[in-house]
C-alpha cells in the first residue's frame, strides 16, 4: 500500500505541475497525501512540520548563497547589455548562414558564464527571430536552438559550469565542479555536434520541403519589469565577467584552496567538512567577484542599479524554494515503508555498476519532477550517501559519480510537464506541438546518448 501511495503522489505531482500549479503548494500537500494513503495519518504533522521543513530548509541552508549570487549575475549581464553585446557579436561573427549555430553559440556562451537560462531565453529569442526570419528558416525550430545551447551541455557537462546541477553533487561527493573534465567535455562535444547535425537536418529538410519562417503573429515578450534599452556595452568588456566566473572557479578550485591548511575550519565548525565545500566556496567567489566587476566597471552606465540587484536578488526566491520543495516532497517519500523497496531495488539495478544505477534513479525522478536540479537533488539527499558507498567499495572515483549524476539529471528533465520547456515555449510564442519534438530529441535524445557514452568510458578508462 506504501508503493501505491508513492506511485500515486507522484503521478499526481507530475500531472498538477503539468498543469501550471505551484510546486511550492503541490510539493507539501501530495507529500502529506502519501503519508495519509500509506496509513500514517498519525504522523501526519510532525512529518510534515519535522521532516518535511527540514529537508527543506537543510537545502536553502546549502545552496541558497548559489541561487542569490547566480540569479544577481545574470540580472547585471541582461541589463548592463553585457549579454545583449556577446549575443551581437556572436550574430556578427558567424553572420546569418548557419542560424542555429549561431543561436546555440550565443546561449552557450552566456549559460557557461554564468547567466541564468531563463535571462538567456528572453535576451536570446528577439535575435533568434530576425535571425530565422532573414534566413527564411522556419520559426518552430527556434525553442529547440535555444533549449540546445541552454538546457543541455553547458548545464551538465562542461568542467566548471556554475549551473546549480553541477553544483549539487559536491557535498555529497566531496568533489568540485570541474568534476572528471575530460569526460565532461566528451559529452558536452556529443551534444553539441549531433544536437547542432541534428536541427540542421532540420533546417535542410523544411527547405527542400519549400517550409519557410512561417506566419506568425509576432508579439514582445518582456520580464514583466521595465524594459528600457540598456546601454550597448563594448565586446570586449562584455565578455570579462564570463571568463573571470570560469577562470576563478578554477584558480580557487586548483590553487588557493588546496594550497591552503583548512583544518582550522573543522576545529572551529565541526559540522563543516572543508573537501565538501570547497567546490561550492570557489563558485560563490567567482560569481560575487564577476558581479563586483561589473557593478564597478560599468558604474556611471547604470539606468537603476538598486532595481536591477533588488530584482536580480528577488529573482532568486522562487527557484529556490520551488527546489527545496521538491528536497522535502522527497524526505516525506522516503520516510515511508515503501521507499525502502523501491531503494533496494533502484540500488540493486545493476549490482556490478553503480553508475547505471544512479543514472537510473537519478533520470526517473529529474523526469517525474520535470526538474533536473529537483530530481538530482531529492536522488542525492535520500541516496547520495549509498552511491558514495558503491562507489568507494567498487573502487569508482567520485568525479565519474558526480559526473553522471549530472548527466543523467539533465536528460529526462525536459518532458512535457518541465517548467523549463513550458516557460520557453511560451516566450516564443510557440505550443508543445509546433516545437517539443525537436525540444525532445536535442535535450532528451541525445543527452541519453552522451550519458551512455559517459558511463561506458568511465566503466572502461575510469575518470579522466
Amino acid at each position: 500500500m506504501s508503493i501505491l501511495a508513492i506511485v500515486i503522489s507522484l503521478l499526481l505531482l507530475m500531472f498538477l505541475a503539468y498543469r501550471g500549479i505551484s510546486v511550492l503548494l503541490l510539493a507539501p500537500l501530495m507529500a502529506c497525501l502519501a503519508v495519509l494513503l500509506s496509513g500514517d495519518m498519525a504522523f501526519l504533522l510532525p512529518i510534515y512540520t519535522d521532516t518535511f521543513m527540514r529537508a527543506l530548509g537543510n537545502y536553502v541552508i546549502q545552496f541558497f548563497p548559489l541561487f542569490l549570487l547566480g540569479a544577481l549575475f545574470g540580472q547585471l549581464m541582461a541589463d548592463s547589455g553585457a549579454a545583449q553585446s556577446i549575443a551581437n557579436g556572436i550574430v556578427k561573427k558567424l553572420g546569418t548562414h548557419h542560424v542555429v549555430l549561431t543561436v546555440v553559440m550565443a546561449c552557450a556562451v552566456l549559460t557557461y558564464g554564468g547567466v541564468s537560462l531563463f535571462v538567456v531565453a528572453f535576451a536570446i529569442y528577439p535575435i533568434s527571430r530576425e535571425l530565422f526570419r532573414s534566413a527564411n528558416v522556419p520559426k518552430r525550430l527556434i525553442p529547440a536552438s535555444i533549449a540546445l545551447g541552454s538546457f543541455t551541455f553547458t548545464m551538465t557537462a562542461l568542467p566548471g559550469t556554475p549551473a546549480i546541477q553541477n553544483a549539487i553533487p559536491i557535498p555529497y561527493f566531496e568533489t568540485n565542479s570541474f568534476a572528471a573534465p575530460g569526460l565532461g567535455i566528451i559529452a558536452g562535444l556529443i551534444m553539441l555536434g549531433l544536437g547542432t547535425f541534428y536541427l540542421q537536418s532540420r533546417v535542410n529538410k523544411a527547405a527542400s520541403k519549400g517550409e519557410g519562417y512561417g506566419h506568425h503573429t509576432e508579439r514582445e515578450v518582456t520580464t514583466g519589469e521595465d524594459d528600457t534599452p540598456t546601454a550597448q556595452m563594448p565586446l570586449s568588456l562584455a565578455l570579462i565577467p564570463l571568463v573571470m566566473v570560469i577562470g576563478l572557479n578554477a584558480l580557487f578550485t586548483y590553487g588557493v584552496f588546496p594550497a591552503m591548511d583548512l583544518s582550522f575550519i573543522s576545529d572551529a565548525f565541526e559540522n563543516v567538512s572543508p573537501s565538501g565545500q570547497t567546490g561550492l566556496w570557489a563558485i560563490l567567489i567567482a560569481l560575487l567577484s564577476a558581479s563586483a566587476w561589473l557593478i564597478i566597471t560599468r558604474w556611471k552606465h547604470w539606468q537603476d542599479l538598486k532595481a536591477t540587484v533588488n530584482q536580480g536578488c528577488l529573482g532568486s526566491l522562487l527557484p529556490i524554494f520551488n527546489t527545496a520543495s521538491e528536497v522535502g516532497y522527497g524526505a516525506v517519500i522516503a520516510s515511508l515503508a515503501g521507499f525502502a523497496i523501491i531503494r533496494d531495488t533502484v540500488l540493486s539495478a545493476s549490482p556490478g555498476n553503480p553508475l547505471i544505477s544512479e543514472a537510473l534513479a537519478m533520470s526517473v525522478l529529474a523526469g517525474i519532477t520535470g526538474s533536473s536540479s529537483g530530481g538530482l537533488s531529492i536522488a542525492l539527499e535520500t541516496l547520495g550517501s549509498e552511491y558514495l558507498a558503491m562507489a568507494q567499495e567498487a573502487g569508482i572515483d567520485p568525479e565519474l559519480m558526480h559526473r553522471v549524476a549530472t548527466l543523467a539529471a539533465g536528460g529526462m528533465d525536459t518532458l512535457p510537464h518541465s517548467g523549463a520547456v513550458i516557460t520557453l515555449l511560451a516566450i516564443c510564442g510557440l505550443t508543445h506541438r509546433q516545437s517539443y519534438a525537436n525540444v525532445a530529441i536535442v535535450t532528451i535524445a541525445l543527452p541519453v546518448v552522451a550519458l551512455i557514452s559517459v558511463i561506458t568510458l568511465g566503466t572502461l578508462f575510469g575518470s579522466f
